[in-house]
């Protein structure tokens, strides 16, 4: 038996990134058991994972988990982080390990000098990268995701018009600049040919009941009320999705939807698109203002606008996004 541990703490999208790496460990590896270190907050996304032999979890302290990881006796660590908590782990466990390469002077000369160093590479081969020294050649299935039978949401729960068909719109995310804004959301609402239900968290919950109530029976908020598992069971038995740059987006991704994802200060070069490796036609439209000059402003995102004007997102053709939903779904 050969045991491996994967690292990787945050976040939903990020993780659901790893799971290629995952399942080849299992399938290409002969004998291996598969463990993964992660936050206690982000275990619902793997839970269901059959090819994870057991789920390690941060809650509180740190010095909990290590004990418990020493007593595994890893043979190989994957580090798919790579930050200092994930260098306290290797240290502390003292297996051979290799730590994925990341991107972020490249970025950074991206984001302030505009200089494009970056690689044209998905993230997730980047990932499978990190494990070719043990023999593992990408299988070209693309990303998983596996919701628990407890947590799908019967399409009969919903209302009557939603049950032939529905496109989920993700309206939350973790920066502001990320974020399609409300009025558009509204107006692309508009122009779909068929019934949306929102996707976010609970600090989505009003903006939700504000584009509702500008929409009529033809939106269902599902923000806030449905955990991560349930909101992926949603993403599973919608026709089409629209997304910010999000972790549902890659969700969206494992369950090879059409996908239309929105690009605000972040730009697909960072190598997060949604993936579909081995598709001969991407269910993906990817809608951006390519020829800002202040895009991309930042790696990760902001509060607001530095300059003031959101113009990444505010430029973005409300009709062109309508128009992909309606004619991939």
């Amino acid at each position: 038996m050969i045991k491996i541990l994967i690292i990787r703490f945050s976040s939903i999208g990020d993780i659901v990134l790893t799971t290629p790496v995952i399942r080849c460990l299992y399938e290409q590896v002969e004998g291996s058991e598969i463990h993964f270190l992660t936050k206690k907050q982000f275990e619902p996304v793997l839970s269901e994972n059959p090819f994870i032999h057991k789920i390690h979890t941060i809650e509180y302290k740190f010095e909990d988990v290590i004990l418990n990881l020493k007593q595994e006796k890893f043979d190989h660590i994957i580090d798919l982080h790579k930050n200092f908590r994930s260098k306290r782990v290797i240290m502390a466990l003292k297996r051979p390990y290799k730590s994925f390469h990341k991107l972020n002077v490249k970025k950074w000369i991206r984001v302030r000098l505009r200089i494009d160093l970056l690689p044209n590479i998905h993230i997730v081969d980047r990932y499978l990268g990190t494990v070719r020294h043990l023999g593992i050649k990408n299988d070209g299935k693309g990303l998983d995701y596996f919701v628990p039978h407890k947590d799908n949401v019967n399409v009969t729960s919903l209302p009557e018009t939603f049950r032939k068909g529905f496109i989920g719109f993700v309206i939350g995310g973790k920066h502001n600049t990320k974020i399609f804004p409300e009025e558009k959301v509204i107006d692309v609402c508009q122009k779909l040919n068929k019934p949306v239900v929102l996707l976010g968290g609970r600090e989505d919950r009003e903006k939700g009941e504000r584009i509702k109530m500008a929409m009529g029976e033809n939106i269902y908020n599902a923000c806030g009320i449905y955990t991560i598992n349930q909101s992926a069971s949603l993403v599973q038995q919608a026709d089409g999705i629209i997304t910010n740059d999000t972790g549902l987006m890659h969700i969206a991704a494992a369950f090879k939807k059409p996908i239309t994802s929105l690009w605000g200060n972040t730009i697909p070069e960072f190598g997060m698109y949604p993936y579909f490796p081995a598709l001969a036609v991407e269910p993906s439209a990817i809608i951006q203002i390519p020829d800002l000059r202040c895009r991309p402003c930042s790696k990760l995102g902001y509060k607001k606008c530095p300059k003031g004007h959101f113009d990444c997102m505010k430029k973005i053709d409300n009709q062109l996004v309508a128009d992909s939903v309606n004619e991939n779904s």
